[in-house]
Parts: C-alpha cells; sequence; structure tokens
C-alpha cells in the first residue's frame, strides 16, 4: 500500500485509502476504464463537503434506511465502485435486512460481471452472510433503456419496490422511477439529474453511507419512513451545507 496511504496522520488519510481500493479493483479487470474518473469526480465534491457526512445527509441516510426496512422487495444495486469502495458494508446490511444485492454495471462485460459476483460471494463466504447475490442472469429489463444498460434479473431489480442504487446514472435513475419504484441513490453531486430524480438523494461518499447504514441495522434502529419527505428540500439543505463550509474555509 501507498506509505502516505497507510499513515493515519496523512489529512487525506481516508481520500488515500479510497483511492487505493479503486487501484486494487482495477488492477483485478473489475473497473471500467472510466471508473477512475467517475471516481476523481465525486472526490471534487467530496471536498466541497469537507469529506464529511453533513446534517442533511445524515437525515437523508435515516430515511433511506427506514424505506429499505419497510419494503417488501429491496434490492441493493452495485457497480464496479460501490464493490471496491463499499461492497462488504453492504452486504452486512443485506443480510441484516434480508435483501438481494444485484450487480448491475454501466459497461457490462462477463469478465467483469463474473469476477464482481466472485468478489461479493466470496465476503459472504468468509463473514457467513445470508445474502443472494444476482446479476447473472438477463430475464429482466429496464423499460426506456437501450443496450446492456437495460438488462436486469427478474427476480431482483425488476420486481423490487425499493432499490438502493450507488452511483448511479440519471437514464437509469428516471427510468427506474418511472416504472414506479422508490429509488435511493448516493450522488456526491447534488445538482446531478439522478439526484433530483431520485425519491431520496443521498449527498455523501458512498463507503461512508455503507457504513452508517450498517451500524443502523445492526443498532436494530426501528425507523419509519416520512411520508411527506421533500427532497428537494433536502438537496438545498446539501447545497447550503457546501456553501457554509466554503464560507468557513476562507474567512
Amino acid at each position: 500500500m501507498n506509505p502516505i496511504a497507510a499513515d493515519p496522520s496523512h489529512p487525506r488519510y481516508a481520500s488515500l485509502l479510497r483511492r487505493h481500493l479503486i487501484e486494487e479493483a482495477a488492477a483485478e479487470g473489475l473497473l471500467a476504464g472510466s471508473a477512475l474518473i467517475a471516481h476523481g469526480r465525486g472526490e471534487a465534491y467530496d471536498y466541497l463537503l469537507g469529506e464529511r457526512t453533513t446534517p442533511s445527509a445524515a437525515k437523508a441516510t435515516a430515511e433511506a434506511y427506514a424505506r429499505l426496512r419497510a419494503a417488501q422487495r429491496p434490492v441493493i444495486s452495485v457497480n464496479g465502485n460501490t464493490v471496491a469502495l463499499a461492497g462488504r458494508d453492504l452486504l452486512h446490511l443485506a443480510d441484516a435486512l434480508s435483501c438481494r444485492v444485484e450487480v448491475n454495471i454501466f459497461y457490462r462485460t462477463q469478465a467483469r460481471m463474473d469476477g464482481l459476483i466472485a468478489k461479493l460471494e466470496g465476503w459472504c463466504a468468509e463473514d457467513n452472510l445470508r445474502v443472494e447475490v444476482l446479476g447473472r442472469r438477463t430475464d429482466g429489463r429496464i423499460p426506456g433503456l437501450e443496450g446492456p444498460r437495460a438488462q436486469c434479473e427478474a427476480e431482483g431489480i425488476a420486481s423490487a419496490d425499493v432499490i438502493l442504487v450507488p452511483l448511479e446514472d440519471g437514464d437509469r435513475c428516471e427510468a427506474l422511477v418511472a416504472m414506479g419504484k422508490t429509488v435511493l441513490v448516493v450522488d456526491l453531486n447534488p445538482l446531478s439529474r439522478t439526484a433530483r430524480t431520485a425519491t431520496v438523494t443521498l449527498v455523501d461518499e458512498v463507503g461512508r453511507v455503507a457504513e452508517a447504514l450498517r451500524k443502523h441495522a445492526n443498532e436494530g434502529l426501528a425507523l419509519e419512513p416520512n411520508p411527506g419527505w421533500d427532497n428537494l428540500a433536502s438537496l438545498q439543505a446539501s447545497l447550503d451545507d457546501i456553501a457554509a463550509h466554503m464560507e468557513h474555509r476562507f474567512v
């Protein structure tokens, strides 16, 4: 490991560790070439947030957990970056909530699908988790999308009522919402189409989100969904958090 990243006294310690996880996953052939670009874009927004979970993000995370807990057929959809940064915590969350996990990637290749599923199933075996990992089958379809992005499993994303989709793309988010699904997204950019389209947007880094969700599940929090959740107001609060952080930095 990079010695700087291994030094907890380094001011960018957590960020450097995340970069290393992405580098390792890329070396294993689990990521598309654009994955590192996507991670860098997210890092920029996280820097504006102060690389912390803001109060608005914490509220959104609690709301997302409540909706996953209340769901009849919850599914956690993961791509390569999500597996690298938060896969193990999300598996523990899925185990606690009896939730399926489905690998669904933008640039789908058989090698990457096999590698990501094997990685998740390996962690399940190591941690004695009873989680069904989906993604091998393509017997479901997301209407309104073309090509490999439309493929999913009939018993997974296609039939889910609530989907947690970290690191989402706008087209697929819109299509899932159009199907009548509750869509919970993790997106560090509060201005993105994904963030504005989702049912609940968590403006936070996916690793911190997964750790917080797992903690909620471990503590057995009996949170109930808020039927009056205002996602646009939550996004505005995230923008206010960014503005407050930047004002503090330059005062």
